[in-house]
C-alpha cells in the first residue's frame, strides 16, 4: 500500500495557513504544520487527528536557518511545500517607512520561503511528483501607496518563485504561485497595524465579501491536487468587489 503522501505548511498557526491545512489534510495528505507559536499548531493538529485526518505539529522561525536544516532531516520525500509564513508590517510612505520593518518583511516572506524551500527541495524531488507552493501576493505584481516595504518583499518572493520554476525544469517538482488579493483573516491587518483594531478594520471597510482564508485555501487545494504534468504558474485571486490594488468597490 502506498505511503500517505506527506505536506508541510509553514505559518499554520492562523488564517490562510490554518485554512490550507485542513483543506489538505480532507484530501488526504498527511500534514506538518509550522509555525512560531506552538500552542496554536498543537492545537489545530490536535483538532486535524479528532477528525480522523493525520497531522503533527513542528515549532519552527522559517527564519532561523539552522532550525530550518534541523526540521527538514525528518523528512525523506515529501509530496507538498506550502510556503505560507510572512505578513505585512506598517503602512508608511517610502520616505518615512521603518527600515527595521522592511528587514523583517524581507526576512519572512524572502528568506524564509528560501530557507524552507532549499531545505526541503531534495524531499520534494526524491518523492519523484513534489509540488512547492508560494503564496504571494496580488502586491507581489502591482505596488500601492504605504506599501512599499510589504511590495518589495512580495516582488522578491514573485521572483523567487519564478526564477526557481526555470532552474529546476525537467524534475518531478512544481511550482505554484497563489497571489491573494483582499483576504479578510483575523491576524493579518492587525498585525500590520500593530493591534491597532479600528485601522485593520478600515481595510475592509463597505467591502461586500472580501475573501476569506477558506477560499484561498481551497484555490490552494484545486492547483496542488491537479494531475501531475499540470503546473498553474500563477493563479491570481481577489475577491469580486476587487478590482486591483488600489481599485476597491465600497458600499459606504
Amino acid at each position: 500500500m502506498a505511503a500517505t503522501p506527506i505536506a508541510v505548511v509553514t505559518g499554520a498557526s492562523s488564517g490562510i495557513g490554518a485554512a490550507t491545512a485542513r483543506t489538505l489534510a480532507a484530501e488526504g495528505f498527511r500534514v506538518v504544520l509550522t509555525a512560531r507559536r506552538k500552542d496554536r499548531v498543537e492545537a489545530l493538529a490536535a483538532e486535524l487527528n479528532e477528525a480522523g485526518h493525520q497531522a503533527t505539529a513542528y515549532q519552527l522561525d522559517v527564519t532561523d536557518r539552522a532550525a530550518v536544516d534541523e526540521f527538514a532531516t525528518a523528512f525523506r520525500t515529501l509530496a507538498v511545500l506550502v510556503n505560507n509564513a510572512g505578513g505585512a508590517l506598517g503602512a508608511d510612505p517610502v520616505a518615512t517607512g521603518d527600515p527595521a520593518d522592511w528587514r523583517q518583511m524581507y526576512e519572512t516572506n524572502v528568506i524564509g520561503t528560501l530557507n524552507v524551500t532549499q531545505a526541503l527541495l531534495p524531499a520534494l524531488t526524491a518523492s519523484g511528483d513534489g509540488t512547492i507552493v508560494i503564496l504571494s501576493s496580488t502586491a507581489a505584481l502591482a505596488s500601492y501607496e504605504g506599501g512599499g516595504g510589504y511590495v518589495a518583499a512580495k516582488h522578491g518572493e514573485h521572483v523567487l518563485a519564478e526564477t526557481l520554476r526555470l532552474e529546476i525544469v525537467g524534475t518531478p517538482v512544481r511550482v505554484i504561485e497563489v497571489a491573494p488579493g483582499m483576504v479578510r483573516t483575523e491576524e493579518f491587518a492587525t498585525t500590520r497595524f500593530r493591534g491597532d483594531t479600528e485601522k485593520a478594520a478600515k481595510v475592509y471597510a463597505g467591502v461586500d465579501a472580501p475573501l476569506t482564508a477558506e477560499d484561498v485555501a481551497d484555490t490552494i487545494g484545486w492547483a496542488v491536487t491537479r494531475p501531475s504534468h499540470v503546473n498553474i504558474d500563477l493563479l491570481v485571486v481577489r475577491p469580486r468587489a476587487q478590482a486591483s490594488n488600489t481599485k476597491v468597490h465600497r458600499e459606504l
